[in-house]
């Protein structure tokens, strides 16, 4: 028994030196081996057979006196482990589901975009549309502007049709026909401004003085004036230069056609165009600029400039004719007694 302590002792004393189990191990062996007698080798053997049967009853003792704090502990392992398997799986099945999920957003994306494009395609065509059905509508719009002789929106609407259906539209069968139509009131357009320019430069600027000096001659016919009718004041007539030079056609607050570029120049439906020949004719230069007509007006006011300023003195010496002759009628019927 002294024997067995003393060895479970200097087990003890090498455990504590060394933590390693393998020191215990070498200790023995070379016990063993420097003891040369049989009956020694037994006597350490039995040494480590005791001391291991306390070993054993020793860890008995303490699992005994351990059991819950180490149930618990097992099953608290256990559970630990369990949870981390359970997460592994989890985590494996989410990243199978985020390969799934990228690859559904991939065909989805592909989707949304062909989805897109059609929405562009569908909303060019839409627009297609309305411009047809809008330029379907240019002849007859284009007829009730020139009957009223709003002369700019007609040139704005055909110009921007014509644009239309040599452009966007060249590729639809079925507007040969209004294209044709269209194309050939284009090319026409501008004659028509042509004479209304003539008109309102040649004519309805002199008819405005033969006007004036009629109303003049009825006056002076009512008071019984026996004087000479006065020469015609050429100084007020209206020329397109004194246009551009006076503010007599004006409205009062307004600037002066001087003041005004022909850029800023606007039609208004509501009113009657003629009223200001001076903004009418601004109008008429404006459509033929849009049309790209201004070489052939010049060309045109060039070749019939002789011809319209020969009717003008026609005219003009046919309205002092005719004057003459009624005064001088008058005259003659004053002079006889009754």
């Amino acid at each position: 028994k002294m024997a067995a302590g003393e060895a479970a002792g200097r087990y003890r004393s090498t455990m504590s030196k060394s933590k390693d189990p393998s020191g215990l191990l070498i200790s023995v062996i070379r016990t063993l081996s420097t003891s040369d007698d049989v009956e020694d080798r037994e006597t350490e053997k039995g040494r480590l057979e005791e001391a291991y049967e306390k070993c054993d009853r020793d860890l008995d003792e303490l699992i005994v006196q351990h059991y819950t704090e180490l149930t618990t502990a097992i099953r608290t392992y256990q559970s630990i482990t369990e949870r981390i398997t359970n997460s592994r799986n989890k985590i494996k099945q989410v990243k199978e589901n985020l390969l799934s999920c990228k690859m559904l957003l991939h065909c989805k994306r592909d989707e949304l975009r062909k989805l897109w494009i059609e929405g562009i395609e569908h909303k060019h065509v839409l627009n297609l549309l309305d411009e047809i059905e809008n330029i379907k509508q240019v002849p007859q719009k284009l007829e009730q502007c020139m009957a009223s002789k709003h002369y700019l929106n007609a040139t704005d609407m055909l110009v921007s049709a014509v644009d239309s259906l040599e452009g966007p539209l060249l590729q639809v069968e079925g507007l040969s026909d209004l294209r044709l139509e269209l194309h050939s009131k284009k090319m026409n357009m501008h004659l028509v401004l042509i004479d209304e320019l003539h008109r309102h430069l040649y004519i309805k600027s002199t008819n405005r003085v033969g006007q004036r000096n009629k109303e003049k001659g009825r006056i002076s016919s009512l008071v019984k004036d026996a004087s000479p009718v006065p020469l015609m004041d050429v100084t007020n007539l209206s020329t397109p230069r004194k246009f551009l030079e006076t503010s007599q056609f004006s409205t009062p607050g307004s600037s002066s056609m001087r003041e005004t570029s022909l850029l800023e120049i606007k039609e208004d439906t509501e009113l009657d165009p003629e009223e200001n020949s001076a903004v009418f004719m601004g109008i008429l230069i404006k459509g033929l600029a849009k049309l790209k007509k201004i070489p052939e007006t010049v060309k045109a006011i060039q070749d019939r400039l002789e011809q319209e300023l020969k009717q003008i003195v026609k005219r003009s010496t046919t309205q002092v004719a005719d004057n003459g002759y009624q005064r001088g009628e008058n005259l003659s019927q004053e002079n006889q007694p009754r």
